[in-house]
């Protein structure tokens, strides 16, 4: 196999806010791994919360570029096994790696890839659409920009509940709300009754990470489920949400990718919490590794190609929610 690296600036159609962070511009890394004629791409993208750049991405993977390609990826998950004890401090070169193994065995194999994985995906969940944090003027021109059936609305302001109740006048979408670790517990209990109300279905991330009683104190009397995000990071927090959260979401590039996240889809599963794979701002070579989780999952975040306006890549597309895979074989990705 020969490695490639491909960065990029995704231009994002409207600045993207959320409770601690704000961006126009996201940079991001395709990997690539070559053999013969098959190409495999994965992605990751820079994230200053966790620290990770594309400089440093890069260079995890060059350190060890002489054990990827002398690999004959004879699967995915022995490739993943080799590099994790190099890759371990960066999941999400980890995770760009791992999505590219995925697409060039399964593009080897003749497949999709979520046909290798033996699984169907005649009952695939919709994915939500993001709405920022903005104007409550600016939310409802987004939310009416593109008509969904589910939005997940983004949270963390002095007039959260003012402005679920202003986008709720707007539309009859089923809503998602993510507090991306803004609220206390009080709060919490306290405005779950109301987005009940409102037609939220769940509550995602509503505390600081840490803050485990107040968790224990949501989980007993929260009207709405919650879902778990920066508190379900690696594959050894799945068993710590059990009693914390109703479902955890999974981001690929936190977990390591596509190999780990199976293994914390069937954990959270055996311990009776819903599942979830969420996205980063991604190209259409994220996004197309997520969709062939779908069988695996009760609910799905990947608008990140929705979000972004000079996608560099192909893959899946979208029909009002439903997700459309690519007829090529892999995740479907390719560069342009």
């Amino acid at each position: 196999m020969q490695l490639f690296f491909h960065p990029f600036n995704l231009e994002l159609k409207h600045t993207f806010t959320i409770a601690h962070d704000s961006r126009d511009v996201q940079p991001t890394l395709i990997v690539e791994l070559r053999d013969g004629d098959f190409r495999g791409f994965g992605e990751a993208t820079s994230n200053p919360y966790y620290g990770v750049t594309i400089e440093k991405m890069i260079a995890s993977l060059e350190s060890i570029r002489a054990i990827i390609e002398a690999d004959e990826l004879a699967s995915p998950e022995i490739l993943w096994a080799k590099v994790n004890p190099y890759l371990a401090d960066d999941s999400f070169a980890q995770c760009a790696l791992d999505e590219a193994a995925n697409d060039l065995f399964a593009k080897k194999s003749g497949e999709k890839l979520y046909e290798s994985w033996g699984l169907s995906i005649d009952h695939n969940p919709l994915t939500n659409f993001t709405i920022g944090i903005d104007t409550v003027e600016k939310m409802v021109s987004k939310m009416k920009e593109l008509p969904w059936p589910i939005y997940k609305i983004k949270l963390g302001t002095d007039d959260d509940l003012k402005i679920v109740r202003e986008l709720r006048s707007h539309t009859t979408a089923t809503f998602r709300v993510d507090a991306n670790c803004a609220w206390s517990a009080e709060q919490t209990i306290r405005f779950s009754g109301e987005l009940k109300k409102l037609g939220v279905e769940f509550i995602e991330q509503p505390l600081a990470a840490d803050d485990i009683e107040g968790m224990k104190q949501v989980f007993a009397e929260s009207a709405l489920p919650v879902i778990a995000d920066e508190s379900c990071i690696l594959e050894s927090d799945v068993i710590k949400c059990k009693g914390l959260f109703h479902g955890v979401n999974i981001k690929l590039t936190k977990c390591g990718g596509l190999t780990s996240a199976k293994r914390m889809i069937a954990e959270a599963k055996s311990l009776g919490m819903k599942t979830m794979v969420g996205c980063m701002t991604e190209s259409s070579v994220g996004i197309s590794a997520i969709a062939h989780l779908l069988p695996l999952l009760d609910y799905v975040d990947m608008d990140g190609s929705l979000l972004i306006k000079n996608d560099p890549a192909t893959g899946v597309t979208f029909d009002y929610g439903k997700v459309i895979y690519a007829a090529q074989n892999g995740t479907g990705a390719f560069l342009k």
